[in-house]
């Protein structure tokens, strides 16, 4: 590929093991992300052999739409999204202007919404919130690969 993309979402070819893309904190810039993780994660895929599980595919998606939907929903003006291959897992990061902390609140099946922390921490092999000089950084890692087992790759109990 020559760093065209379908859906019009364009990967320069020296943006292949990292992108990073700026939103205005607005509700279409999630499924944006959504659409620059799929590319991304296939780029790595075609241009360069590595394995992208279709779990990996959906749960990368699946975080970048959380992170991205906290921000903005949470956050006032504009968050920074980041995509990087670090030793065979997606880190994702999510920037915002916010200072403060997320919090995972405890599991309640009857709670309609709130999930999505819980979520991301359940999918993820790892998850961090760091503050910031202005705002706070939100990353979590979700390996490309499955194991051999078949079993997902991700935290363990």
């Amino acid at each position: 590929m020559d760093g065209a993309a379908q859906d019009g979402v364009r990967l320069p070819d020296d943006e292949l093991v990292k992108v990073s893309q700026a939103y205005e904190g607005s509700t279409g810039d999630t499924a944006e992300g959504r659409e620059l993780a799929r590319v991304f994660l296939a780029r790595l895929q075609s241009d360069h052999g590595l394995p992208v599980s279709e779990r990996a595919m959906g749960m990368v998606q699946l975080v970048v739409s959380e992170l991205l939907t906290n921000a903005c929903k949470y956050a006032p003006g504009p968050c920074l999204l980041d995509l990087e291959l670090v030793e065979g897992r997606i880190e994702v990061s999510v920037w915002d202007s916010a200072p403060v902390l997320p919090v995972a609140r405890a599991a309640d099946p009857g709670r309609i919404g709130q999930h999505g922390l819980e979520i991301v921490m359940a999918v993820c092999q790892s998850f961090e919130v760091h503050r910031e000089a202005v705002g706070k950084r939100t990353t979590a890692a979700v390996m490309l690969a499955d194991d051999p087992g078949e079993d997902a790759a991700g935290r363990q109990p």
